[in-house]
């Protein structure tokens, strides 16, 4: 083998094509569709595709994935209501193509865009409701074994302070 096979191998290789398929390791990068931004134009929370999978990112990270959009949409929307609500601006926009898709969907169920999206995210606010009625029930639930517990335990005392006095009075006297 010469010297210089190395070489000729390796500027052999630079002139073939590049191969027509993707790599395995390749990711395919992702493209936004819905952005939730905060006042200060820091995007919150972002909706995107990576090839036929939506992706829902919130604070950088990557939450979760799913075939459909729309109830990724709807948490956005839902944020974006509950951010308001406490005083702060955000502002959800999306892509054309994804508006195109809300509009096909909100069709379906005679309505326009904004009254679907209102629709879906009013499906969390009445979540939120139902959670803050279980830990209501639960936090009363809570007093009120801890005031049977602590009446439990006045019984106890009591009843022990009368059996102390009852003992007390059955020894013999020297």
């Amino acid at each position: 083998m010469s010297k210089l096979s190395k070489s000729k191998r390796d500027k052999r290789k630079k002139q073939q094509p590049k191969r027509p398929f993707a790599r395995l390791s390749d990711q395919q990068q992702v493209q936004n569709h819905a952005v939730l931004t905060n006042e200060e134009g820091q995007v919150v929370a972002a909706i995107g595709l990576q090839g036929r999978q939506w992706l829902l990112s919130i604070g950088g990270q990557t939450m979760g994935n799913a075939d459909d959009p729309m109830p990724m949409l709807a948490m956005l929307k839902h944020l974006a209501n509950v951010q308001g609500k406490e005083g702060r601006k955000v502002d959800l926009q999306y892509s054309d193509g994804l508006g195109e898709l809300i509009k096909v969907m909100a069709a379906e169920k005679d309505l326009d865009a904004d009254a679907y999206l209102d629709e879906l995210a009013a499906e969390f606010d009445t979540i939120d409701a139902e959670d803050a009625a279980t830990e209501a029930t639960a936090d009363t639930d809570a007093d009120a074994a801890a005031a049977d517990a602590s009446t439990d335990a006045v019984d106890v005392e009591a009843d022990a302070a009368v059996d102390a006095d009852a003992d007390a009075d059955d020894k013999p006297k020297a």
